[in-house]
């Protein structure tokens, strides 16, 4: 089954509570998955929407494809109940600032309450993010916690403990670039990455 993508759509019902997943997704592997589910199932919300950059803001560039990591997101959460893929970064093209799209989003959903979820990583690099302060008054973040991390948690962040989940799309790459054993891939992700000769060099 393929995965569902959001173009703009009306959602259906009212005061839907939605999380949203920004990234890469240069692979998109287990982890991401996880932590879409997880947060998704603790927090109960009515889905969850991956939300794949076309050109990351934060990263002087992604090393496959938009396209190549949206069809990779695709089959990772293909059949997947209430979890979806928003192409409105794709639409816009270009840079994209989490701002802008949670703007874009609550204007064509005004009746949807949003989630932004982030790893707990991601958590004291926040107050670099562009017009930060703005952001948090717009949206709920939801950061990831690893069981057996800790982190300096600011009140207005939510946390969600997830098992820890040992997965970068770094190593990822890595291991595909050096010919070696990986682990975090979807079978029909691998597939298409080895098929597309992805991160080969």
């Amino acid at each position: 089954m393929k995965a569902q993508l959001i173009f703009y759509v009306g959602v259906k019902g009212d005061f839907m509570k939605v999380g949203l997943f920004g990234g890469t997704f240069d692979p998109p592997h287990l982890g991401h998955y996880e932590i879409g589910k997880a947060v998704r199932e603790k927090l109960e919300l009515d889905e969850v929407w991956f939300i794949p950059t076309y050109e990351p803001p934060h990263k002087d560039n992604a090393t496959a494809s938009p396209n190549d990591r949206l069809r990779m997101l695709e089959r990772l959460i293909a059949g997947e109940e209430g979890l979806y893929i928003s192409t409105i970064e794709f639409n816009r093209e270009g840079r994209s600032y989490t701002i802008d799209t949670v703007k874009a989003l609550q204007k064509r959903h005004p009746e949807v309450q949003f989630y932004f979820i982030i790893g707990g990583d991601q958590i004291a690099y926040l107050p670099n993010w562009y017009k930060i302060e703005e952001l948090k008054r717009l949206v709920q973040f939801v950061g990831v916690r690893r069981k057996g991390y800790s982190y300096d948690i600011p009140e207005q962040i939510q946390m969600v403990e997830i098992p820890d989940l040992p997965y970068s799309s770094t190593s990822i790459r890595e291991g595909l670039k050096n010919n070696e054993p990986i682990e975090g891939l979807d079978e029909k992700v691998e597939r298409y990455i080895r098929e597309n000769h992805l991160y080969e060099r």
